[in-house]
């Protein structure tokens, strides 16, 4: 798979403007479904309570998928 495939309940983040959603570049949502064969992705937006205010069909390019990996302890500040 790709590095930088985009899957279902990947965490993404909007790399454009969307103002006729009132979505700004940096808004984070979840893929909740693959569309035409992964040239598209319906992806949610939601309140932090878990309400959704808006589910929007995206092109690839209209997204990012965001990564966390922690990065390894350093040895001296590992608990025994």
């Amino acid at each position: 798979m790709p590095f930088n495939a985009i899957n279902l309940i990947d965490v993404v983040a909007l790399t454009v403007d969307l103002p006729e959603y009132e979505l700004k570049r940096g808004q984070v949502g979840t893929v909740v479904e693959i569309l035409a064969n992964g040239t598209a992705f319906e992806v949610e937006f939601c309140y932090p309570d878990g309400k959704t205010y808006e589910s929007i069909g995206l092109r690839p390019e209209q997204i990012m998928v965001l990564h966390f990996e922690p990065k390894p302890l350093i040895p001296e500040f590992q608990s025994a």
